[in-house]
């Protein structure tokens, strides 16, 4: 896979993701990914973006926290 921001070579890897819902930030830790190794651009592939959005969704309904840090492996299972 090639970067759409540099051109560079994507390589499989693992990132934390941010997600700032207003009244809460969320923190996915060991998210698997596509880094880029010239600019480091993170991207996800369709199935880890779908999952990302599950948890996301099931920690702020309702929110619980003003900051909450999870695995991403232990989330997705």
């Amino acid at each position: 896979m090639i970067c759409f921001m540099c051109k560079g070579s994507m390589l499989d890897g693992f990132s934390n993701f941010t997600a700032d819902m207003g009244k809460c930030i969320i923190i996915v830790k060991n998210v698997p990914s596509q880094i880029c190794d010239q600019c480091g651009e993170v991207s996800y592939r369709n199935e880890t973006a779908k999952q990302l959005e599950k948890i996301v969704q099931s920690l702020t309904e309702p929110v619980r926290t003003e900051i909450a840090v999870v695995n991403y492996t232990e989330q997705a299972a």
